[in-house]
């Protein structure tokens, strides 16, 4: 192993990378658009076409279940052509397409707090440096949980930047793959080129299985919905797209480490119908220190997910307020990384293969990891069932409770109805 590497770096715009990774922060800049598309829904489809020709336009394709449509339009004109096609009848919206970016006897467990934190630090094998573990009960109880179910059955989807397809710790898990961002896949190492999808799903799913690390759900299997590009964006037509192939291909659980500033109402309807569908959607809160809410973790039927750290406390980072649900671990994380080069790991110094990131991104797939254990039980027979078990389970007792968050922060042995150590 490497160098852990413990810098903080910018936060991802929307808080994702949420890593705290070299990309400019979401409290600084100003939302922006992909150039040369709008999204638009009529409500007249019949006339729909007459409209577009009249504005110079072609159709466009079908934005998953949304029954809106993306359409290509001449750069620099988005805001015209908005602006004119949301004044006639026949359009029920129109709107940007916004740019989206990414917030046990495994050899390394024991660096894994968030699964179990028994006070103690460690140093990295061949370098000096030292992560603390923290002297509180900082973690999730996920091995309690362990005992009551590992999850076997339960799909989740990570709508991400793509999972790496040889990574001995996670490739193995994902079942079905697609991409929907505009990056080229080439070679299977351009799969995940940027480096957050791996860490995302390595938090919810690494085989428990005497080799790197361990998932919250160490059963679970991945569904690989790749929806930003090798720098870490994307669009809310390429997540709304994401969503609805994870809801036609059987996710129990959607996990959103990614968000923008501005809502959109393709994205929102996209999240809804997966709702409807019977589908746990979970997302991060976002990396910019404030109350200012991150999409499409502010909507209703999405559980919102601030970061902790190792001493139980609200990571300095996260973004925070009474919308957002509950909390987790997301301080110095371990979990797998590609084995090639990849984008993550030449901005912060990060290894291949395992190594920690921070940020809201890898809280949100500790809380999708433990809704997927819930949907294993008993408990699990609908969505919103699976939900409250999450957040009512929640240690309360954890400072910020009703301030920061609304429940507190998550426990995994808890929700799944365990014989728990830890009140």
């Amino acid at each position: 192993m490497k160098k852990v590497v413990t810098a903080s770096l910018a936060a991802v715009a929307v808080g994702f990378g949420a890593l705290t990774i070299a990309v400019p922060s979401n409290a600084a800049t100003e939302p922006q658009q992909i150039s040369g598309q709008i999204i638009v829904k009529f409500r007249d489809n019949g006339a729909a076409l007459g409209l577009l020709r009249q504005n110079g336009l072609s159709a466009g394709a079908g934005i998953g279940s949304t029954g809106a449509h993306l359409i290509k339009v001449p750069a620099g004109k988005e805001s015209q052509l908005i602006e004119s096609l949301s004044r006639n009848p026949a359009v029920e919206y129109a709107e940007p397409d916004q740019v989206v970016t990414a917030a046990t006897d495994d050899p390394y467990f024991g660096r894994q707090y968030a699964l179990q934190n028994l006070g103690q630090s460690f140093t990295n094998t061949g370098d000096t440096q030292t992560i603390a573990k923290g002297t509180d009960d900082a973690d999730v109880d996920a091995v309690e949980a362990w005992s009551t179910t590992t999850g076997k059955g339960i799909t989740v989807a990570i709508v991400d930047t793509g999972v790496a397809i040889d990574h001995e710790d996670i490739s193995q898990k994902v079942v079905a793959r697609e991409n929907f961002s505009d990056s080229k896949i080439v070679n299977p190492e351009d799969y995940d080129k940027y480096g957050h999808g791996t860490h995302v799903a390595g938090i919810v799913a690494a085989a428990h299985n005497s080799t790197g690390v361990a998932g919250v759900c160490p059963d679970c299997s991945i569904l690989d919905a790749k929806v930003l590009n090798d720098s870490g964006s994307g669009s809310s037509s390429a997540i709304a797209n994401g969503i609805n192939w994870a809801v036609e291909n059987g996710a129990k659980v959607i996990n959103m480490s990614l968000g923008q500033r501005v809502s959109s109402r393709v994205l929102e309807t996209a999240v809804n119908n997966a709702w409807n569908k019977g589908v746990v959607l979970v997302a991060a809160a976002g990396n910019a220190g404030t109350q200012a809410k991150i999409y499409p973790g502010a909507y209703p039927n999405v559980i919102s997910v601030a970061a902790t750290d190792n001493n139980d406390k609200k990571a300095s980072f996260s973004t925070y307020g009474k919308w957002v649900d509950v909390a987790a671990p997301g301080v110095d994380v371990y979990s797998t990384f590609p084995n090639h080069p990849f984008a993550l790991g030449t901005q912060g110094g990060r290894s291949m293969g395992y190594d920690i990131a921070s940020g809201t991104s890898m809280a949100s797939p500790v809380v999708a990891g433990v809704a997927a254990l819930v949907w294993s039980t008993p408990a699990g027979t609908a969505n919103n069932l699976v939900r409250e078990k999450v957040q009512l389970t929640a240690d309360a007792k954890v400072f910020g409770t009703g301030t920061y968050w609304k429940y507190g922060r998550v426990n995994a042995c808890r929700a799944v109805g365990g014989d728990c150590d830890q009140p």
